[in-house]
């Protein structure tokens, strides 16, 4: 049975065309938790604020959301948010809720940005104060940031991997409802996440990087040697000089060009065995990775399939000489 819609009060006194279908993030399955639109979710957060009181609120009270979703901020366009409030004042107020744990004080839903320039400039923010769990809370801040801010892939995926750590739900519904996400996209974030905080922190919001991207680094640094080399570089002035998305395109392109190489530097062997009596002859390659036999002569299927036989026998003989030598 589905709970009640968290938002629902928010939205009654909207006519019966006007309302939007319930936010039900405890529907099973993916396709059931997606919103359909970016509109549909920008409508939703316009709700969450229609018909309620603005009250002015001293940003000196506010306090950050407890789950952040920007990793850094772009300070061009921040700019011109300080500017357009300065010159016109701020449009939309932004939501809060009373302090769950602070009495007097009040947190940030969203509209993190607006509350930096109104403490910037040195004027009180116009705010709506709701009463939220934490549960509501996410799922408005998610859905503000997915229908608005220009948020990264890695910005959305760490997150929805704050939200993953809170465990509300054994599902992730609430994480697919809050960023609009199917289960392999929010699989995939999640993966990306648990790759170290040390280079996820060095490579910070990578704005134009995207998920595959990320996925593909993710998976080449699953190779110890390759996490070596990346904690390695992200140290170098080669690296700390460089900003924005030019540092994750240098690690990533700085591990590819390591492994092609460390190919291209591994040994390779070439070798030719031939039995006394010239019945069998065995070509040998070796390239570092992998070992090839190829018999030919006289009596190359009748011994290739004598070894084939054996084959338990010998890896048998190959692991007791390793024991004897202590290998």
């Amino acid at each position: 049975m589905a709970r009640k819609n968290p938002f629902m009060n928010v939205m009654s006194d909207a006519s019966a065309e006007d309302k939007l279908p319930a936010l039900d993030y405890t529907i099973k399955g993916a396709s059931k938790s997606i919103l359909s639109s970016i509109d549909e979710m920008a409508a939703r957060a316009d709700k969450l604020l229609e018909g309620e009181t603005v009250v002015e609120l001293d940003p000196d009270v506010i306090d950050a959301s407890f789950v952040r979703d920007r990793l850094e901020d772009d300070e061009a366009d921040f700019g011109e948010l300080v500017s357009a409030i300065r010159e016109r004042g701020q449009d939309s107020p932004i939501l809060v809720r009373p302090h769950p744990r602070s009495t007097g004080r009040y947190m940030v839903v969203f509209g993190h940005r607006r509350l930096q320039a109104a403490k910037l400039l040195g004027r009180k923010v116009r705010a709506v104060v709701k009463d939220m769990q934490d549960q509501d809370h996410v799922v408005a801040q998610g859905q503000e940031n997915s229908a608005r801010a220009n948020l990264s892939f890695i910005e959305r995926a760490t997150f929805a991997s704050s939200i993953a750590r809170l465990h509300y739900d054994n599902d992730n519904a609430i994480i697919m409802t809050a960023l609009s996400l199917d289960k392999s996209t929010l699989s995939k974030m999640l993966a990306v996440t648990s790759m170290s905080s040390e280079i996820l922190a060095a490579l910070g919001a990578a704005k134009t990087i995207g998920r595959d991207r990320w996925y593909e680094l993710k998976t080449l640094l699953e190779k110890p040697s390759n996490l070596d080399r990346a904690h390695a570089f992200i140290a170098t002035e080669e690296f700390e000089a460089k900003t924005g998305e030019n540092r994750f395109n240098s690690l990533l392109g700085y591990i590819k060009a390591a492994q092609r190489t460390t190919k291209l530097s591994l040994p390779k062997r070439s070798t030719r065995w031939t039995s006394d009596d010239k019945r069998v002859a065995v070509n040998v390659k070796s390239d570092g990775r992998s070992f090839t036999l190829a018999l030919n002569s006289r009596e190359a299927v009748g011994f290739g399939e004598f070894i084939s036989e054996n084959l338990a026998d010998l890896y048998k003989a190959y692991q007791d000489r390793n024991a004897d030598q202590g290998e």
